[in-house]
């Protein structure tokens, strides 16, 4: 099938706008987590909420309403923002798709974009679930660098499917193990975010209480892991059905089993009272490290079966 040029063209414009709106968003995010300060009250309006008097008849009462901040009008900016730029970003991979006939995650640039996409979306659902919208700088700035990165070195040209990829499993493994690694992105920053929030200091009293932040990590977690491991499942079927065998020891392979294993002695750690907070921050942080590390020195650095997935 011929590629749209028209519509690859469009899917390119909508990515460019997403990584800048998703860039307004984090400076809107920051700004908000830096000058937060505690909310003011004022008076409210008389309504009808007060108390019953000696005699029984009622007495209309006076409430107090926190004044919104200028800070905090940032941050509901920003999140405006971020909506607007997951529609442009989701709009994207829908016309690469369109343009291409085909899955609009065959190469490292669509890929990153689809993994991104995951971790933001991840990020909006849990800033509705936990007060810790200050957090989105946070998460926003590693996106638009990986956004960034993945529409510059890792950028491909609207084409159809590699042979080695022409298999239905392109669409069941490469999409769980994307949408996997992005939401596992966001646990990852929360729990670096963590470590800084425990360890004391008084520059990070801002961040939200270290429990919160411990249970947005668990949680997205726990989501994620399940994925994660389907993806890998997944991905070895396709393995024997492609290079007869299921595993080789690909260093994408290993260095994702590896992540495997740190994420589940993570969610070992945190039910284990002993291993408990700062210990099982630490693994978490780990696999966040991993996870990156397999997203570009694995892709772009070493050799192996899936090189064919790289910036080509």
């Amino acid at each position: 099938m011929p590629v749209n040029q028209t519509l690859s063209t469009y899917s390119d414009w909508t990515y460019g706008a997403a990584v800048l709106v998703y860039f307004l968003a984090a400076v809107l995010y920051l700004c908000e987590a830096a000058f937060a300060r505690p909310a003011k009250v004022r008076a409210g309006s008389l309504v009808a909420a007060g108390g019953t008097r000696a005699d029984g008849t009622w007495a209309p009462g006076r409430v107090t309403r926190p004044e919104k901040s200028r800070a905090e009008r940032l941050g509901r900016m920003g999140l405006a923002l971020n909506v607007l730029g997951v529609l442009l970003q989701a709009g994207s991979l829908v016309l690469r798709g369109f343009a291409t006939g085909r899955v609009p995650w065959s190469n490292m640039y669509e890929y990153m974009s689809l993994l991104t996409l995951a971790g933001v979306v991840t990020w909006l659902v849990l800033a509705r679930m936990f007060p810790v919208r200050r957090l989105g700088g946070f998460v926003l700035v590693p996106v638009v660098v990986l956004m960034f990165l993945g529409g510059t070195v890792l950028y491909a040209e609207a084409s159809p499917v590699p042979p080695p990829l022409q298999s239905y499993w392109l669409v069941v493994h490469v999409s769980v193990i994307s949408v996997s690694s992005g939401v596992l992105l966001v646990p990852g920053v929360a729990s670096v975010l963590y470590l800084l929030k425990s360890s004391g200091r008084a520059r990070f009293v801002k961040l939200p209480d270290a429990e919160v932040l411990d249970r947005l990590a668990y949680r997205s977690t726990v989501f994620a892991f399940p994925l994660f491991t389907i993806g890998i499942i997944c991905g070895a079927i396709w393995a024997e059905a492609a290079w007869g065998r299921f595993w080789g020891w690909d260093p994408k392979e290993t260095v994702a089993f590896v992540s495997w294993v740190v994420y589940a002695a993570y969610l070992h750690a945190r039910a284990t009272a002993g291993w408990r907070g700062r210990p099982a921050a630490w693994i978490n942080s780990l696999g966040f490290a991993l996870t990156v590390f397999n997203l570009f020195f694995i892709n772009l650095v070493t050799t192996g079966l899936h090189s064919y997935a790289g910036v080509g």
